[in-house]
């Protein structure tokens, strides 16, 4: 009797614990609605065809329903013979999906042209994957520097370490050198490989590109203007026994923090004897943001 206690007592505190954990992991079963401008739109457009799928999901499935259950053989119904064709019927199932996709396809084409329109971006980054680090170069800086895993992330990983991955913050999410951005700014990122494909991503971007060796992908990120912040992602390549332990992370800071940062690290790339081009500042006052014209 004990036993069957315990067991009942088990099974309540469990289901007591079920809509707390239904509430917390309900987010995931989602897309992140994300820090920029193109993820709240891929997010807006992803939810808009979710509901127009789900409206006729269910008159689809709800008409297949009615029609089992109310014409089905044990109520004895009896199959119209005479009812073979119509054409009217097939002009209509016909001409409404195709209404129906036409409208889903014009604002989902605006959406992908603007994803692939770089124009006017103010700041550009070159990526190129390694197995298994990130090397990030801000052109005509001067400033280029490697992100790889941090070493509390390493030294956790490894077989025998003594080391409790639970209590390392940010867990094989961590870099030594993250990314920093502008926030408010329009960033073009150029992928490449040095070795084999790798894949650039952070969700709360709502963007994710290949770098493949001997090839030059593109694509734009941005990071809202009042949302500074760390931001994480990975590489989502299967590029090797460490594929992994390949992070992305990404630094948003405000626009003078930025540019302090910047002028920062190009005077320790002058101390390194890295030759450093001058470079177009970052209006911090304007907006929306404008590159200020380069130093002659």
């Amino acid at each position: 009797m004990s036993n069957l206690k315990t067991l009942m007592a088990g099974l309540a505190a469990a289901a007591l614990a079920l809509p707390a954990q239904a509430e917390s992991g309900w987010h995931l079963l989602n897309m992140p609605v994300g820090v920029s401008e193109l993820s709240r739109e891929i997010h807006e457009m992803h939810m808009i065809m979710l509901w127009v799928c789900v409206v006729l999901a269910l008159f689809t499935f709800g008409a297949m329903i009615v029609a089992m259950v109310k014409f089905r053989k044990s109520k004895g119904a009896v199959a119209d013979q005479t009812f073979l064709h119509s054409t009217r019927l097939e002009i209509a199932w016909t001409i409404i999906p195709v209404f129906i996709l036409v409208a889903m396809a014009v604002p989902s084409v605006a959406k992908l042209i603007k994803i692939e329109d770089t124009s006017n971006s103010e700041l550009t980054v070159k990526v190129t994957g390694y197995q298994w680090q990130w090397h990030y170069e801000y052109l005509d800086t001067g400033v280029s520097f490697y992100s790889k895993l941090a070493e509390k992330s390493n030294e956790a990983r490894q077989l025998h370490s003594g080391v409790e991955p639970t209590s390392v913050e940010n867990y094989l999410l961590d870099v030594d050198n993250p990314l920093v951005v502008p926030v408010g700014t329009k960033i073009r990122i150029l992928l490449t490989a040095n070795d084999v494909i790798h894949s650039w991503w952070v969700p709360d971007f709502g963007m994710k590109r290949d770098a493949i060796p001997g090839f030059i992908n593109e694509m734009w990120i941005s990071v809202d203007a009042d949302k500074p912040g760390t931001y994480r992602g990975q590489c989502v390549e299967l590029c090797g026994r460490d594929h992994g332990f390949m992070p992305v992370v990404v630094v948003a800071k405000p626009k003078a923090e930025f540019q302090a940062w910047l002028e920062q690290k190009k005077a320790e790339a002058r101390q390194a004897g890295v030759p450093v081009a001058p470079t177009a500042q970052l209006d911090t006052q304007a907006a929306p943001a404008a590159l200020i014209a380069k130093a002659e």
